[in-house]
């Protein structure tokens, strides 16, 4: 019996260490990131992807560089709030104003996209938001997330 209890110890204190080193990919190396240098590597995925020309690259650089300040202000907005202590669920006209706001920041940016880009390049573009859009949804889905 002494055996089993301490075989039983082990094996719970080898599962709860083993849990406790779990990396989350790409968590930690996008957070370490400047907005010049999310915004560089997003254009240059996009230039890879869609053989942008040296003035689509500078407008969506531009583009790039508004979004990753607007996200790196938020994601400093939300860290002071947690360790004020002062994050809170949002209520349901605050989650309705939130998702319409974002929506309109996502019109916004197709229209600017398609702008830039060719009608070929904006298609493609379409598909590559789309697709990456589904493996999102897909990972969530495997974690047990919503999606």
């Amino acid at each position: 019996m002494k055996r089993l209890v301490m075989a039983m110890l082990l094996l719970t204190s080898i599962g709860v260490a083993a849990q406790g080193n779990v990396n989350r990919k790409g968590r930690g190396f996008k957070a370490d990131l400047t907005s010049e240098q999310m915004a560089t590597l997003h254009t240059k995925k996009l230039t890879l992807a869609l053989d942008l020309t040296e003035g689509q690259q500078e407008r969506i650089m531009e583009i790039n560089l508004a979004q990753a300040e607007r996200l790196t202000a938020k994601r400093e907005e939300l860290k002071a709030k947690k360790e004020q202590g002062e994050l809170k669920r949002p209520t349901a006209d605050e989650r309705f104003e939130i998702e319409n706001a974002r929506l309109d920041r996502q019109i916004a940016h197709h229209q600017e996209m398609k702008e830039i880009l060719t009608d070929d390049q904006y298609q493609t573009w379409k598909k590559l938001k789309l697709r990456k859009r589904m493996n999102g949804k897909k990972k969530m889905q495997e974690k047990g997330r919503r999606g």
